[in-house]
């Protein structure tokens, strides 16, 4: 989970070539080429990822009992076209959606679970369901847009976006199969190379690599969590017998887990490696770990990587902004760990000060929530790696967001 998924040029070349899509990486964009509007968290340029990063950060902020401003709140639902969908971001909201704009599976999903936390929005969340049932694939997972192939990350947010909506993922299929049986498909059956992890999709010949993010991802959708995950039961052994596709989710969670277990166990992070660059600690993954096996019940494995992200993290957020911030808060969350006092830095106080004042002294209050969604059922309130072609014009910004999702050399 980083800032990853809200390339729309991305979307489009998985749609055009049916490409594995990598990873947008939590790093800064160029300067901004559009004003920052009113209400959005971070200060970089919001074309790819500013539903993704306003979702978690207001996620997050609910997470720790923080009101978001309401203008925040206000911006990303006024995102949402009329479909249901969201985009990576839409400069003017004001505009119809139409066809030129890209929408996509991961910032809909990631909004959904924002706005369900916060309560007040349950006729955006349920057309946001809406549409994202609709494209679901035959398999039972999605793809980053909407067509193409279902991929491990994809699959996974949106099962957290049906859960945090109050649907069972289990429950919602297309030609009989659900997104866990898409998730069977991807985990590698353990006992080999990259035994227990998940891939992020097929090769061309249809051979599964391990992928640490796509495993940290897959352990939450078979447990059916989103971001904001709690902590797990006690975790037990891996389950080698059988094949993957015929694994319960709960053991695909657990194969996943000692996956991630022994690719921390090491150094206590995960390593990413880019074309042309030295290898380097995945912080955002590596926070993605350690919320996967904290939510498995792995709460023994999650401490080395926790305890590096503690000692490490700090300089990685400030530089990479809201998102970053949040996955960090939600690794604290799903240990129960202070995310006020984070190896010596405040998480919860650098998070709000990359955006609007959130409300003063204020708790997320549940009631208030629940009776606004109650007053909104009455009102019937429905108020990418290969860029090719076109695509060239967003190269350079996308070169800057591509993390090593397909790249990643893993341990």
């Amino acid at each position: 989970m980083n800032v990853r998924r809200s390339a729309a040029a991305i979307a489009a070349a998985t749609v055009v070539l049916g490409a594995a899509v990598p990873a947008v990486a939590a790093t800064p964009s160029p300067a901004p080429s559009t004003a920052r509007p009113t209400g959005l968290y971070g200060t970089s340029d919001p074309t790819y990822d500013g539903v993704w990063r306003q979702s978690l950060a207001l996620l997050a902020q609910h997470t720790v009992g923080v009101t978001p401003a309401d203008a925040a709140v206000a911006w990303l639902a006024g995102q949402q076209c009329a479909n249901g969908a969201f985009a990576a971001f839409r400069a003017d909201p004001v505009e119809p959606c139409d066809a030129k704009l890209m929408t996509d599976t991961n910032s809909t999903a990631a909004a959904v679970q924002a706005l369900a936390a916060l309560g007040g929005h349950r006729a955006s969340v349920e057309k946001a369901v809406g549409w994202l049932k609709s494209v679901q694939n035959a398999d039972g997972g999605w793809g980053y847009a909407a067509g193409g192939a279902s991929d491990a990350n994809s699959t996974s947010v949106v099962a957290g976006a049906l859960a945090a909506a109050g649907q069972q993922p289990a429950q919602v299929r297309k030609a009989g199969k659900s997104p866990l049986d898409a998730l069977g498909k991807l985990s590698l059956p353990c006992g080999g190379d990259g035994g227990g992890a998940f891939a992020y999709q097929p090769d061309k010949k249809g051979a599964l690599a391990a992928n640490a993010d796509a495993t940290a991802a897959g352990v939450l959708g078979a447990l059916g969590e989103g971001f904001a995950a709690t902590a797990g039961k006690t975790s037990a052994a891996p389950v080698c017998g059988g094949t993957p596709g015929t694994l319960a989710p709960a053991d695909l969670a657990r194969n996943g887990a000692a996956h991630l277990t022994q690719a921390v166990a090491a150094t206590g992070h995960l390593t990413s490696a880019l074309p042309g660059a030295e290898d380097q600690p995945d912080y955002g993954n590596t926070a993605d770990a350690v919320v996967a096996l904290a939510a498995q019940g792995s709460a023994e494995q999650a401490k080395k990587p926790l305890a590096w992200l503690r000692q490490n993290a700090a300089a990685w957020a400030k530089q990479s902004g809201p998102a970053a911030y949040a996955q960090l808060v939600f690794a604290a969350h799903a240990t129960g760990t202070d995310p006020r006092a984070f190896g010596g830095t405040d998480l919860v106080a650098q998070l709000n000060a990359t955006g609007p004042t959130p409300q003063a002294g204020a708790k997320a209050d549940a009631k208030a929530g629940a009776d606004a969604d109650k007053k909104s059922d009455s009102d019937s309130g429905y108020s990418v790696w290969l860029i090719v072609g076109v695509f060239l014009v967003a190269g350079i910004g996308i070169g800057l967001l591509i993390s090593a999702r397909g790249r990643k050399r893993q341990p």
